[in-house]
């Protein structure tokens, strides 16, 4: 598995990376510790050692990171683990102690991570959402604190503006903390908002790594989708049909005629688009099977030319 550098952090991450929100959902074969285990052994076996949580995933809070720090007794060392914190729209059991980008706030959330996770220290430690209350300057000398006291190797933001970007990646080299070694936010070939809108840009301009969520827009972009037929098990047909009833199945048809005249499957092809770009880190697609991400680590050594890129975003224009 290739790795890729992470903005200014002192690691790099796998090309492919693993999404752990599906970890303790229920529904999901990944919903018991014996099914997330299997998920990430698979994952680290071939290759998949970026893994990305939150303390809001799976379900009930702290699940995902639960579930995950048991299953990686013995095998911490080899993965690099993300997780977040302070997601403003939902309460939390810290509510009590002040806003989510405030100082008690963060260090209690990592904290609480670390214990749930079972580790000594978190890779990359990851403000979940901004938190307009708190000066950026207060949330990002904190989460340096953290990386002093080696807590935290690394820290990033996720779902910023471009011009938040640029403002907390100003302040940190202003206060000569670290700087801002991630972004992350939703971007797929048919939602590219964040390149229309600067934040892919300003990303690339602080020299902060790029982390894609929702890749594979839960699962449209892997082959297996058509415009009369999808898998019965699928998160699309379980939870958001919308996604493939709403498509622009003229273009992804066209999409694959391209993909088949060029030998790969759909799946290669759009990781190929997202990881032929230096600002994207690694591609954290979700799994809840360990044969899909097996598929997802086997899918992500292709790279497609400039011609075959513009002949791409040619079918899902920003």
């Amino acid at each position: 598995m290739e790795q890729r550098r992470l903005g200014s952090a002192p690691f790099t991450v796998s090309a492919m990376g693993l999404g752990c929100n599906n970890f303790g959902r229920e529904g999901t074969v990944s919903q018991t510790q014996d099914g997330t285990t299997a998920v990430l052994d698979a994952a680290i076996d071939a290759g998949v050692t970026f893994l990305d949580t939150a303390d809001l995933y799976g379900g009930e809070w702290g699940v995902s990171e639960t579930l995950m720090g048991t299953a990686l007794t013995g095998r911490r060392d080899e993965v690099v683990l993300a997780t977040k914190f302070g997601f403003t729209e939902v309460a939390t059991p810290l509510d009590e102690l002040g806003p989510k980008g405030s100082r008690a706030y963060l260090r209690a959330a990592c904290e609480a991570s670390l214990e749930r996770l079972q580790t000594d220290r978190i890779d990359l430690f990851q403000q979940h959402q901004p938190d307009p209350t708190v000066p950026i300057e207060d949330t990002l000398g904190a989460l340096a604190e953290l990386v002093d006291e080696g807590k935290i190797r690394a820290y990033g933001v996720s779902q910023f503006s471009a011009a938040q970007l640029r403002k907390a990646s100003a302040a940190a080299r202003e206060r000569s903390l670290p700087a801002i070694a991630s972004s992350q936010d939703e971007l797929s070939l048919i939602a590219r908002a964040v390149e229309k809108d600067g934040r892919l840009s300003a990303a690339h301009d602080i020299d902060a790594g790029f982390l894609p969520f929702f890749p594979l827009a839960n699962g449209l972009f892997t082959g297996k989708f058509t415009r009369t037929d999808m898998p019965a098990d699928s998160r699309i047909a379980k939870v958001r049909p919308h996604i493939a009833r709403d498509a622009d199945w003229d273009a992804m048809e066209a999409f694959q005629a391209l993909c088949d005249d060029w030998g790969v499957t759909m799946l290669q092809a759009t990781l190929g688009w997202f990881l032929s770009r230096p600002v994207v880190s690694s591609v954290i697609a979700g799994a809840t099977r360990p044969e899909q991400v097996k598929q997802n680590a086997r899918s992500a050594h292709w790279r497609p030319s400039p011609d075959q890129v513009e002949l791409i975003e040619s079918l899902f224009p920003a």
